[in-house]
C-alpha cells in the first residue's frame, strides 16, 4: 500500500477539529524539517516534498467538509 493511500485512510474519518489539530502539528514539523536541512542537508529531503504534499492534503480534506457542512 502506497504512503499516499495510508495517509489518506488515517484521516478520513477525523472530524474538522481534528483535521486543523493535525494541520498545525505537520506544518510545525515542517518548519523543523526545513530549518534542519539549512543547517545540515537531511540524509531524506524528499521527506519535506512529502510532508508538504501532506498539508495540502489535509486543507483539501478540511475545506471539502467545511463545504459539505455548509451545503
Amino acid at each position: 500500500m502506497s504512503k499516499k493511500k495510508e495517509f489518506l485512510d488515517s484521516v478520513k474519518g477525523l472530524s474538522v477539529e481534528d483535521l486543523k489539530v493535525q494541520l498545525e502539528q505537520s506544518k510545525q514539523r515542517l518548519k523543523k524539517l526545513e530549518f534542519a536541512h539549512a543547517i545540515t542537508p537531511l540524509e531524506n529531503p524528499m521527506s519535506i516534498r512529502s510532508l508538504r504534499q501532506d498539508i495540502a492534503r489535509i486543507q483539501t480534506l478540511i475545506s471539502q467538509k467545511t463545504a459539505v457542512e455548509q451545503a
